[in-house]
């Protein structure tokens, strides 16, 4: 099936944002010049990336040995997560730590050699921490991180590590002895403490529960209004591209037409030339023709009076004779 090459994608999706858009029309343009509208159109629909989605993808670009380490410690990370092994899982929590650290680090990098990126300062570092963290959470999202096609920052909205009490119950040992003793601790509080503090507690905890509600619905209606105005800017962008590619697409007809159009001038040029030159021709065939006639005449009327010279000599000799 007929599409862009992976390399021509990859070419478009390290270009910086903002001179994304001019890149893909550039590529629709040579598709259409090469007779492939299918390929022209599948690239046309290629969607310009933000700029911290644009960095993620520099680094899957650039350095795609990094994203795959990257790749396989978040493989780990669920791994230690299934098994609930602890240390394990603190171990490889602080390699993820200093992993993004230095994935962070590489991309300012990358994007202090590009030409036209953002200077340092403006550089959207959170939002590519927060994409990278969801990669080591999120099969999808590594994979997308990965195939360096990303069109939008990420985060993840879950939990990386399960609770650290859970994990002290498997571990044994002296950490088995620290799970008891909150416990041991839980059992004496209800006694220490007045109903009215139990009754505040609970208050509290119904608030902060409420509160949690209400930042939930928040973020609820965020996303969806997030997700529409992605919708409309996507929609936006495709009827710009589409109204750009018909301008150009007019420009170039009314291009061809006039160069029609002086070629059939420069014709009608060299035909006027034509036409005079026969004209003249013309003329002069006629005054030779006339000159010709007359001449003729001239000769014709010599040889007449000749003849009749003739004629009028013949006479006069038979006359003698007698």
């Amino acid at each position: 099936m007929p599409g862009p090459s992976p390399e021509l994608v990859q070419q478009l999706y390290s270009t910086p944002p903002d001179r994304f858009v001019a890149a893909r029309d550039e590529a629709v343009a040579e598709a259409r010049r090469a007779g492939d509208p299918a390929t022209a159109r599948q690239i046309a629909r290629l969607r310009r990336p933000t700029v911290a989605a644009w960095l993620v993808n520099l680094l899957a670009i650039r350095r795609p040995d990094l994203v795959a380490d990257l790749v396989q410690l978040a493989e780990s990370l669920r791994s230690a997560q299934r098994e609930l092994r602890g240390s394990r899982l603190r171990e490889l929590s602080a390699q993820r730590r200093a992993a993004v650290g230095a994935l962070v680090a590489e991309v300012r990098k990358l994007a202090a050699k590009e030409s036209g990126a953002p200077s340092a300062g403006k550089l959207p570092l959170a939002e590519v921490e927060a994409t990278l963290n969801a990669a080591l959470s999120d099969t999808e999202v590594a994979e997308q991180v990965q195939a360096g096609r990303l069109l939008r920052a990420a985060s993840y909205a879950g939990f990386g590590e399960v609770p650290r009490p859970q994990l002290r119950l498997v571990t044994g040992g002296e950490e088995e002895e620290e799970e008891r003793r909150p416990r041991k601790e839980a059992g004496r509080a209800p006694a220490q403490r007045a109903p009215g503090d139990r009754a505040a507690e609970r208050a509290a905890e119904r608030a902060e529960r409420a509160a949690r509600a209400e930042r939930a619905r928040q973020r609820r209606a965020l996303e969806r209004e997030l997700a529409k105005a992605r919708t409309d800017q996507e929609r936006a962008e495709g009827e710009l591209a589409d109204a750009a590619q018909a301008e150009r697409d007019g420009a170039t007809a009314l291009d061809d037409i006039e160069t029609e159009l002086a070629e059939l001038e420069r014709r009608r040029a060299v035909a006027e030339q034509e036409l005079s030159r026969a004209k003249l021709a013309r003329r002069g065939a006629e005054r030779t023709l006339t000159a010709a006639r007359r001449r003729t005449g001239e000769v014709e009327a010599a040889m007449e009076a000749l003849e009749a010279e003739e004629e009028g000599a013949a006479g006069t000799g038979g006359g003698e004779a007698d």
